[in-house]
């Protein structure tokens, strides 16, 4: 099928309550800003947000949990937004924490068609509680993490071509690039549009075949 093109708003419509929501961006870099501002007017709820973070206090995906559209999240870096811990606390939201490693790789897993993968981080802490471990010839223990899909993947690239070929600029590329092969939907928001035959095959980041959707600058 044909990677549609369309403005923020209509491109989140897409989205539906209780999705599973995977949001790229490490920091600012590659944050698919105007997309997460859609979703907040969206008024869409009882999201599950996979991201590294969960932005700043009212900033950002900060702005979702402010206004209780998120049920749960998952990610590494909640310490930047306190709101996080404290409606965690009130039981309003549920968070599961990974280490950074761990959630790349959970998310590349996923898209690669993996369910599961050992590896020796947090094992012997508490983030081994209620996970599966093993002992291998090495002599070290591993914990078993599931792989990470999403009903919806959010992802923000500098340039898109006419078929939805993405590029991304530097280190932007953060977790956008696995996210973009891990969910049934994906919705790219882009900096610029160009002519197809403008990008070198060699420069194509994400090819258009994981893209469904390519939210274009106003």
């Amino acid at each position: 099928m044909d990677t549609v093109f369309e403005d923020a708003k209509t491109a989140i419509a897409r989205v539906r309550d209780g999705d599973t929501v995977m949001c790229g961006g490490f920091g600012p870099a590659g944050l698919p800003v105007r997309l997460i501002d859609a979703l907040l007017e969206s008024g869409r709820r009882d999201l599950t947000i996979i991201s590294n973070n969960l932005g700043q206090p009212g900033k950002g995906l900060g702005g979702l949990l402010r206004t209780g559209q998120v049920r749960r999240v998952i990610g590494s870096f909640f310490s930047g937004n306190p709101e996080v811990a404290a409606a965690q606390r009130a039981g309003g939201l549920e968070v599961t924490l990974l280490p950074q490693g761990t959630l790349a790789e959970a998310i590349r897993a996923g898209g690669a068609g993996i369910p599961a993968f050992y590896t020796p981080t947090g094992a012997g802490t508490v983030l081994a509680e209620g996970k599966e471990s093993r002992v291998f010839e090495d002599g070290r223990t591993y914990l078993l993490e599931r792989a990470l899909q999403a009903d919806v993947a959010l992802v923000h690239a500098n340039r898109s071509d006419r078929l939805g070929n993405l590029l991304y600029r530097g280190v932007a590329q953060n977790f956008n690039l696995a996210m973009a092969t891990a969910a049934r939907l994906v919705i790219a928001e882009v900096g610029e549009v160009i002519p197809t035959g403008e990008l070198a095959p060699a420069e194509i980041s994400t090819p258009h075949l994981y893209v469904d959707v390519v939210a274009v600058p106003q």
